[in-house]
């Protein structure tokens, strides 16, 4: 049985664990909610890293064998440092869906969704540039997304008028293909995808991160699959939006 530590800013991160969940479903899971400091998406660099850190050394405690850094800011802002930092201990990241989403498209743009944070980070600025020379990518801040998300705000008015706004940049620029870059992100998706309408495809990297996570622990052998499954959720500040997501799963 494997254990596996998952963070993120706030409840975004159970996107990654539900669908590690599918593909590993007898291990035993940690999840930290970082809450009492989120958004990351408008913390510096070395915050995060602080954070990232402080996050990693409880994971640590509790024998984690690996640790998904189930957030794209937290990626881009902390996971090479936490690499050096700690060697020993494999980490998991989000990778930016650029390439799918390029290979894809038949109008020749993307849209990406993402944290101000992610936008700006070296992980996706150097994946954009693989790319940008042959499709159009436009970017966009999700303004609004991880607050919906904590609050439980789903559907509705409100969550539709949120990432309509931030949506209609993309499709005004044609984008057939949205890459959320925000774990928190995939829980609109349903309101995403009715915006959308049926011709652009919206890409989760979710399920690439569960397959690497896998495919690590493999590769260390780490014995899967033994059980029984158990899962602990903690937060560093109201848990209420942790469990109310959690319960959607």
């Amino acid at each position: 049985m494997a254990k596996i530590g998952i963070f993120d800013s706030g409840s975004g991160g159970l996107s990654v664990f539900r669908e590690l969940r599918k593909l590993l479903p007898l291990e035993q899971y940690f999840y930290f909610a970082d809450n009492a400091h989120c958004p990351y998406g408008e913390k510096t660099q070395l915050y995060i890293q602080r954070r990232a850190r402080f996050i990693t050394e409880h994971f640590l405690e509790k024998g984690a064998d690996i640790i998904v850094v189930a957030c794209n800011t937290a990626t881009a802002a902390a996971i090479a440092k936490l690499r050096q930092e700690y060697p020993d201990t494999p980490f998991v990241g989000m990778e930016p869906a650029v390439k799918p989403a390029a290979l894809g498209t038949e109008t020749g743009v993307i849209g990406v969704l993402a944290t101000a944070g992610t936008l700006k980070g070296s992980k996706y600025l150097n994946t954009r540039g693989l790319y940008e020379s042959n499709v159009k990518i436009a970017e966009h801040v999700g303004q609004g997304f991880v607050e919906l998300v904590e609050r439980g705000v789903l559907d509705g008015p409100e969550a539709e008028a949120t990432v309509r706004a931030s949506l209609k940049p993309l499709l005004d620029a044609g984008a057939d293909r949205i890459v959320l870059g925000c774990t928190h992100y995939p829980f609109l998706r349903p309101v995403i995808e009715r915006i959308c309408g049926p011709g652009v495809e919206v890409i989760d990297p979710a399920p690439a991160v569960a397959r690497q996570t896998r495919r690590v622990l493999t590769e260390r052998g780490v014995p899967t699959g033994i059980g029984p499954y158990s899962v602990t959720l903690e937060s560093s500040g109201d848990p209420a939006a942790l469990n109310r997501i959690f319960k959607l799963l």
